[in-house]
């Protein structure tokens, strides 16, 4: 590994292990899932206000053309957590998952059919062990007994989304600082979610005080410090490298539901978790192979 790329990967894991813990919080509050997820953008576009608009190179970035990529990503940031909070309601939160991080592969099909990148064989072999690796991680059942309905065909579009997100976050970081992106992708995200919701016909008020906690919570932890060190990440790394390793995510939050959750992995869990470790290997060893060319 380079050593100009090492700040980038310990961003890239601190990101990681921040939005490890947004399940956990989806969980613990007592309100619907895309309303947590609207108030978590929400939230995080007034904390980060004062960084952003008393900052003349922040401030000065914030108009142009290079804003569609920002705002893009954050349509597909609110898609994608209102439709992962959403499937959950029709279908197992193994299916969701599972179906949700095929992420990679859109992203890989999108960086070479889109941006005509050539990958590499040693980087589809990586791609294809790291996501047999994630569908051991959220266990047989699905791959044993699959039932196909509304809510998978949602979670394939989380997928979609996810994968969408990436791509539009390494085209606006060229353009836009961390603190900068996460901004504009709130207020995209916030105007997305706060549509759906009304679609949705979702409550956005009445809860208690432990929900608002959760709601500020989540917005500093899984959106300021999880999502700023993603789009740092995003800016020193291409995002055919970031999104195969963020399938560390839910090996990271299988551990965390240990103390937090009282959820022990299973044998397969832990299976998983080698596998996909040994994929994400292969895939980031796929790119320095290709660099040296």
């Amino acid at each position: 590994m380079p050593n100009k790329n090492i700040p980038a990967y310990i961003a890239l894991g601190i990101g990681i292990l921040a939005l490890s813990f947004s399940a956990m919080f989806v969980r613990w509050a007592n309100a619907p899932g895309p309303v947590t997820a609207f108030y978590r953008m929400f939230f995080s576009i007034f904390m980060l206000a004062p960084l952003v608009l008393t900052r003349k190179e922040e401030s000065r970035t914030l108009r142009g053309s290079t804003l569609i990529f920002p705002l893009l990503a954050g349509v597909f940031t609110a898609l994608d957590l209102g439709l992962w909070t959403t499937a959950l309601s029709y279908t197992t939160a193994a299916n969701a998952t599972l179906l949700g991080n095929t992420a990679p592969l859109w992203v890989a099909l999108g960086t070479w059919l889109i941006l005509k990148q050539k990958l590499s064989g040693t980087f589809w072999r990586g791609l294809a062990i790291t996501l047999a690796g994630a569908a051991l991680i959220m266990g047989a059942d699905f791959i044993l007994h699959p039932r196909f309905g509304v809510g998978d065909l949602m979670a394939i579009f989380t997928g979609f989304f996810y994968g969408g997100y990436f791509l539009f976050t390494e085209k606006s970081r060229l353009h836009f600082s961390p603190i900068a992106h996460i901004w504009i992708v709130g207020v995209g995200a916030s105007v997305s979610l706060l549509i759906l919701n009304r679609i949705l016909q979702n409550p956005l008020a009445g809860f208690d005080t432990r929900t608002w906690i959760v709601f500020l919570t989540t917005a500093l932890v899984s959106q300021l410090i999880g999502y700023m060190a993603l789009a740092y990440a995003l800016g020193h790394l291409p995002a055919s490298i970031v999104s195969p390793t963020m399938v560390l995510q839910p090996v990271v939050t299988a551990f965390l539901a240990i103390p937090l959750l009282g959820e022990i992995p299973n044998l397969w869990q832990g299976i998983g978790g080698t596998v996909a470790l040994i994929g994400i290997y292969m895939v980031n060893q796929s790119h320095y192979q290709t660099g040296r060319k």
